[in-house]
């Protein structure tokens, strides 16, 4: 399990047009020191994306107007953007979801319901990839 300490200050976006699943997932991660940027679907979390610039985004595959692979792909193809880790989240844990994830660009995949333990898990892998890669801004 990672220590709070590890998550501190990490920006992490929540999508999903679930409000309970918003709202379960903000507890978990501010308890875990993240800050959290909420988006109820594709459209909102690409108007939040700019202003906020996370460290992580999860996202919900079925939302309306624009479901969770489309959102993905338009994260992935932003010269800006494409950068951020995309984990995919959904009640549907088929092969086929996960392929069609990875193929718009998705990072990882997480499945729904999930514990407090699997987010800050997933978030704290991000967090210590983050640390190897780009070791001057994981201080900053």
């Amino acid at each position: 399990m990672t220590d709070a300490a590890g998550l501190s200050g990490l920006k992490v976006m929540v999508i999903d047009d679930s409000n309970t699943i918003r709202r379960s997932a903000e507890i978990f991660l501010k308890q875990s020191g993240c800050q959290v940027i909420l988006a109820e679907d594709g459209f909102d979390a690409l108007a939040k994306i700019a202003d906020h610039d996370p460290d992580l985004v999860f996202c919900d595959i079925l939302m309306p107007r624009l479901d969770g692979y489309q959102t993905c792909a338009l994260i992935k193809k932003s010269p800006k953007f494409r950068d951020i880790p995309v984990v995919m989240l959904s009640s549907k844990d088929g092969l086929f979801d996960r392929a069609r994830g990875r193929m718009v660009g998705s990072d990882q995949y997480l499945t729904k319901p999930f514990t407090k333990d699997s987010l800050v898990r997933t978030v704290g892998e991000y967090a210590r990839r983050r640390e190897r890669e780009w070791p001057e801004q994981a201080s900053a």
